[in-house]
């Protein structure tokens, strides 16, 4: 009885509703809308053939063997590979890549709309991306060549969002983005609301990068001084007192280049406005409580655990927040269906079949370096 229960459970078909995922997402189909997976088992074949091209061809059989049996017994490949490995033939310009992070959006026009012209190509591979927005100077402040007060970096992320849902309106699925802004800026309070206006900013995901001295401001219940750098030339032109701690702050900023920096590497920053730190806070916890943004990453803490501390910077993370990327960083998701490795389900023999789940993961480990092989992203930087 309990073994029957067991075959019964582990061979139940898959649902309707996971059918006609497969079938809008996943399924391979010619330009005409022909199905080129006859069903799921052609779309496990496709991907473990797929993966086992990088292998040395004396053993892809054997790889692509292994790789389609982990499919069927728990591996789940995140959906730009299940969508995307192997099929070049049909849409050749698709990434197996599913998270990107942008470079350092830089205060100028033209890296600005470089920028967006990136993001546009790696969302059209299939790619989602992420991007910090706090390296634009604030709403009002004076832009030199232009004779005028800048928009601030609310109005530009308009247009990266527009250039979403245009692209993956074409593409058939929903642009992915994730806008991270840091709690130091003098626009943050417009980031933390900027949701509560109908329709704005839809293709985006936000989160507020959090430091460790906003959280101790917070607990002391300070000042909390909103901030933006000065450029050298700024500096210069109008013989500016850095030294004046009632108008300027040194602080850490992801970019240095053209800006006044002391020794310690810190960025000279005027303060725009003073806010209670408390103030800002209960801001974040009524919008979060209201319409479930922005999110909330600790991002000293996510650069002091982070394994490659000492080469990179972290500003930003892929569009669901799972994965914390350095400037042009990329990453593949992969998921493990526990559920498939319980024997005798429902039972007073149920137990975990640890030796299975092994064989599974060490497989679908080496599945995954081999989609860093095929990636298929646009962008140098991003390989």
């Amino acid at each position: 009885m309990n073994a029957k229960a067991q075959a019964v459970i582990t061979t139940i078909p898959m649902q309707e509703a996971s059918l006609d995922i497969w079938n809008s997402k996943y399924q391979l189909k010619t330009k005409t809308g022909e199905p080129v997976d006859k069903d799921i088992e052609a779309t496990y074949t496709r991907v473990a053939t797929a993966l086992a091209e990088v292998e040395n061809k004396a053993d892809r059989a054997k790889h692509m063997k292994e790789f389609a049996w982990a499919l069927r017994h728990g591996a789940i490949p995140a959906g730009r590979i299940t969508s995307n490995a192997g099929a070049e033939a049909h849409k050749p310009a698709t990434s197996t890549i599913n998270c990107t992070v942008s470079g350092s959006v830089q205060d100028s026009m033209n890296d600005i709309l470089e920028k967006n012209h990136e993001a546009g190509l790696t969302l059209k591979a299939g790619c989602g991306i992420g991007y910090e927005f706090s390296t634009l100077r604030p709403k009002g402040a004076y832009v030199a060549g232009a004779g005028a007060t800048t928009s601030g970096p609310l109005s530009f992320m308009d247009i990266f969002d527009r250039m979403c849902f245009t692209v993956s309106s074409a593409g058939g699925r929903r642009g992915a983005q994730m806008a991270t802004f840091d709690v130091h800026h003098p626009d943050v309070i417009d980031f933390i609301q900027a949701k509560r206006e109908d329709g704005r900013l839809r293709q985006f995901n936000l989160s507020l990068l959090i430091t460790e001295d906003f959280i101790e401001a917070v607990r002391n219940n300070d000042d909390w001084h909103l901030s933006f750098p000065v450029t050298e030339k700024e500096a210069a032109d109008e013989g500016l007192d850095l030294n004046d701690a009632s108008q300027f702050v040194y602080r850490d900023f992801p970019i240095q280049k053209g800006y006044v920096v002391n020794g310690e590497g810190k960025v000279a920053c005027k303060i725009y406005r003073t806010l209670k730190a408390q103030f800002i806070w209960d801001t974040i916890m009524t919008s979060t409580y209201d319409y479930a943004e922005p999110g909330f990453i600790l991002i000293d803490k996510v650069n002091q655990m982070n394994n490659n501390w000492f080469c990179e910077d972290i500003r930003a993370t892929n569009p669901c927040g799972e994965q914390p990327l350095p400037p042009y960083g990329s990453c593949l998701l992969g998921s493990v269906n526990l559920t498939m490795f319980v024997d005798y389900p429902f039972t007073d023999k149920a137990s975990f079949n640890y030796e299975k789940y092994r064989k599974v993961v060490g497989i679908f480990t080496r599945m995954l370096d081999n989609v860093v092989e095929i990636n298929g992203l646009p962008l140098e930087e991003q390989r």
